[in-house]
């Protein structure tokens, strides 16, 4: 009876493309959640892609998103938009789950900044968003939007997120300490834990 543990490499890739056309926007989004963290963004906010260059680097997830959206009306059809195709693909790529930690959790500073964020792929969707942002836009991006990215990510990827804003004085900061941590969390929950090579780490057998 063979004792050998499947290697990593045996698990990739995983990856998927989404595309999501409304009379709204049109998003592409390509992942490679085994990737090396090299992005290709379009999103028509420049700090929108600047906070998504986050979780593909710090998280190494490839990342390609394009979006042409509503921005003479504003930027909240493109930023909830590309938060649920973005979700819709994690889920498509992840496929069973057998393997990976399910968990992560992580903090992150930026100068006076500080953020928490937890993931459980559960596949039962759940966001709890505890963020006071000190501005109300980041360049192009009204941070009332921060909260609708992570909705529609949550309820298409299927997962429960919790993201605590802990510190922070500057908006910039505070948002680029989220989806850094956001990142960072995601990168552990997606990792093969060798111990539970074929398994889905859940009691009911299923997520």
């Amino acid at each position: 009876m063979s004792n050998i543990v499947p290697s990593v490499a045996q698990h990739l890739p995983r990856t998927a493309e989404v595309q999501r056309n409304t009379a709204e926007t049109r998003v592409q989004v390509r992942v490679n959640l085994d990737g090396t963290g090299q992005a290709q963004l379009h999103s028509g906010i420049g700090f929108l892609d600047h906070m998504l260059d986050q979780i593909a680097r710090h998280g190494l997830i490839d990342l390609d998103i394009r979006c042409e959206g509503d921005l003479h009306i504003d930027g909240h059809h493109t930023v909830e938009d590309i938060g649920i195709t973005l979700g819709q693909a994690f889920a498509k790529a992840i496929g069973d789950k057998k393997g990976i930690r399910r968990y992560g959790h992580a903090y992150v500073p930026l100068d006076e900044a500080l953020s928490r964020v937890v993931v459980d792929f559960s596949g039962r969707p759940g966001l709890h968003m505890d963020v006071k942002f000190t501005a109300g836009s980041i360049g192009q991006l009204d941070t009332q939007l921060v909260f609708e990215f992570f909705q529609g990510f949550v309820n298409h990827a299927g997962v429960t997120l919790h993201i605590d804003n802990l510190k922070g004085l500057n908006a910039h900061h505070q948002c680029e300490t989220i989806f850094k941590a956001f990142a960072r969390a995601l990168r552990f929950a997606l990792e093969h834990d060798p111990r539970m090579a074929g398994v889905i780490p859940s009691t009911k057998g299923a997520l």
